[in-house]
């Protein structure tokens, strides 16, 4: 019996070895800026590219492998596993099928994972062509606005005072699903028609349509942060909330600009970029957000339940009208983007 179990061990470690050149046939070296289209540049980022045009087999075995975009699919990687953990925790005690409530806290989480797994495929298999680098950062996009629309839900279902709730409770759903949409929209728009350009247009279509849906959908967390009393300014809620509205500004300000790169030309093409930077603040915001909104699920059902009654439904309805917009538009750019290359078939 020891004779056949360390024949096996044996064999499985002659197979793992052989897995280093199992992979070489797929895994050309990265190369320079000048060997990709202009549409894969980075400023300030000269060399760690992929090679376009490979098969799909490469790019999802570059996965374990040092190239510019690794970190970033790492981070939202990662991320995305630790909330399908912290889903399968919850739902041991939160009864998603059955109490009404909790359905804000089912969609966030969903549009968490959504977000980060479209995130993490468009930085892993962008790079097989222009055309593939367009259509998944669309549906990148596509995943952002889904998780723009449950962030505003869940502050506007838990976070909220009644006062503040008192004074939007007319537009702040409509209005957080148009600007949702818009961002999406934008974000496409801005990709096809002015990628990586500092034109003024391509802020106003991406960077604008974000901006007023962040400062709307954050804007029960604020106003609850600053009317709490002193004395309950120790909620584990509020600090949590406090924590999502900091990495969020610490990882918009690195979306924005090209730092640390700019500072360090040349030094960046594998770890350091801003975007790199971007990517575990978001990640930080996101899971410092759910948290909060796992505590006030938990804790402040006398109030919400008054606030909102049986709205959740309706809530859910806005949610799928929000994604069938944004996959919809998404899909529209991506057909504009294959009649621009000439492709009939890719």
């Amino acid at each position: 019996m020891a004779t056949v179990v360390t024949e096996k061990l044996s064999r499985l470690f002659i197979n793992v070895r052989q897995v280093p050149q199992l992979l070489a046939p797929l895994s050309p070296p990265t190369v320079s800026s000048s060997e990709v289209p202009k549409v894969f540049w980075k400023p300030y980022i000269h060399t760690g590219y992929r090679p376009v045009q490979q098969t799909w087999r490469y790019y999802f075995s570059t996965l374990f492998q040092q190239h510019n975009e690794a970190i970033n699919v790492w981070t939202h990687l990662v991320a995305a596993l630790i909330l399908l953990l912290r889903f399968q925790q919850l739902s041991q005690r939160v009864d998603f099928g059955q109490d009404l409530h909790a359905q804000p806290l089912l969609i966030i989480i969903v549009a968490s994972i959504t977000y980060l797994t479209f995130s993490t495929l468009a930085h892993l298999l962008q790079a097989k062509s222009e055309f593939w680098h367009y259509s998944f950062f669309f549906m990148d996009y596509v995943g952002v606005a889904i998780y723009q629309y449950g962030s505003a839900l869940v502050h506007y279902y838990y976070a909220i005072e009644p006062s503040w709730h008192e004074k939007i409770k007319g537009f702040y759903m409509p209005a957080a699903v148009l600007l949702a949409w818009l961002s999406c929209a934008g974000s496409c728009y801005a990709k096809y028609r002015y990628h990586q350009s500092a034109h003024l247009l391509s802020w106003l279509c991406q960077e604008l349509p974000s901006g007023l849906a962040y400062m709307l959908d954050i804007s029960p967390v604020v106003h609850r942060i600053y009317t709490t009393p002193p004395s309950e300014q120790a909620d584990p809620a509020l600090l949590y909330h406090k924590c999502q509205v900091l990495f969020f500004l610490i990882g918009a300000f690195f979306f924005s600009q090209p730092y640390p790169e700019k500072w360090f030309p040349g030094k960046c093409h594998f770890f350091g970029q801003g975007h790199q930077i971007f990517h575990v603040c978001l990640v930080l915001c996101t899971l410092a957000q759910i948290e909060a909104v796992v505590l006030d699920y938990e804790s402040r059902r006398q109030i919400y339940s008054t606030l909102q009654g049986d709205l959740a439904h309706n809530f859910s309805a806005l949610c799928l009208f929000t994604v069938s917009c944004s996959v919809l538009t998404a899909a529209y750019m991506a057909r504009k983007v294959k009649n621009k290359l000439g492709l009939k078939e890719e």
